[in-house]
């Protein structure tokens, strides 16, 4: 049995991060050369890191993510999505694009070249909290089956987009997630995401721009802080090392206790109606579902 150091090891694995050159992906990419990954880089910049190899992609273009697969090759290891924007550029359509069409192009065209016991790990949000209850209008965006088709719901569906886009893009991350990680399990691939809370990266900076730094502040923080890439860098290399082995299919909420405080503050007062013991409501309920 592999001591627990060997396995946070990526000793001999060939990793892909997307988003390489700033924020968690730049992070990310530090600590793999320090576990011993042999690290391929995609971004649209060169990163000031140290890598193996890179290779240009603009994740907003299909024709650009597969010239980049092209280059990678047969033998991946680990992929890690990282590449993303926020809705502070203003551009709802080119968010989805980016942070939910782009990343399943790039993993659609990588996992053919996975191994088993190999793993994608992907960066939703905690924008994303809420996708249970909205995962049927994600659905929708999920039955495309190309970026252009993606596209084309995006605009025959504005309203889902309507408050930037970010919030769609990272509930479809989840929803992808948990529904392609079933499929791949039969190859022996895990796939799993996290949800990050505030973190101080450059997407901060685009939010901050549009929309002040009082938008950002009255976001909870139970640990009195924002997050450093590092500590989400830290959440993505467990989930695609073998220490990780036996998780598939799930996001790792990495949000400074956020989720916990919201549900701290429900249980602390009066339950619904309809959850309370001898109601007509709740005796037929499912577990988990409210009506």
């Amino acid at each position: 049995m592999d001591s627990i150091g060997r396995r946070w090891r990526y000793d001999g694995k060939r990793v892909v991060v997307t988003g390489c050159a700033s924020g968690i992906g730049a992070c990310l990419v530090t600590q793999l050369r320090d576990l011993g990954a042999e690290i391929v880089g995609l971004d649209r910049l060169r990163p000031g890191a140290e890598l193996d190899e890179f290779h240009e992609m603009d994740q907003a273009d299909p024709l650009s993510i597969d010239r980049a697969a092209r280059k990678i090759g047969t033998e991946v290891d680990v992929l890690f999505n990282i590449a993303g924007v926020s809705s502070g550029i203003g551009d709802p359509l080119r968010v989805a694009t980016i942070n939910f069409l782009g990343m399943r192009h790039v993993t659609e065209a990588l996992v053919p070249h996975m191994e088993p016991g190999s793993a994608v790990v992907s960066v939703s949000s905690l924008a994303a909290s809420g996708y249970l209850e909205n995962r049927w209008a994600v659905n929708g965006l999920l039955e495309t089956t190309s970026m252009a088709e993606g596209i084309a719901w995006c605009t025959a569906n504005p309203a889902a987009i309507a408050d930037g886009g970010y919030r769609l893009s990272k509930e479809a991350i989840i929803l992808y997630t948990v529904r392609r990680s079933v499929e791949l399990a039969r190859r022996g691939i895990r796939m799993n995401c996290t949800g990050p809370g505030v973190t101080e990266t450059p997407i901060l900076d685009q939010l901050r721009s549009a929309y002040g730094q009082d938008y950002l502040d009255k976001i909870p923080k139970p640990l009195g802080r924002s997050a450093d890439p590092v500590e989400q860098a830290s959440a993505l290399l467990f989930l695609g090392s073998p220490a990780a082995g036996y998780i598939t299919g799930q996001v790792l909420w990495v949000d400074g206790g956020n989720l916990a405080a919201r549900l701290a503050g429900e249980l602390a007062g009066p339950p619904p109606d309809s959850t309370r013991a001898g109601s007509s409501e709740s005796a037929g309920a499912v577990p988990g579902e409210r009506k």
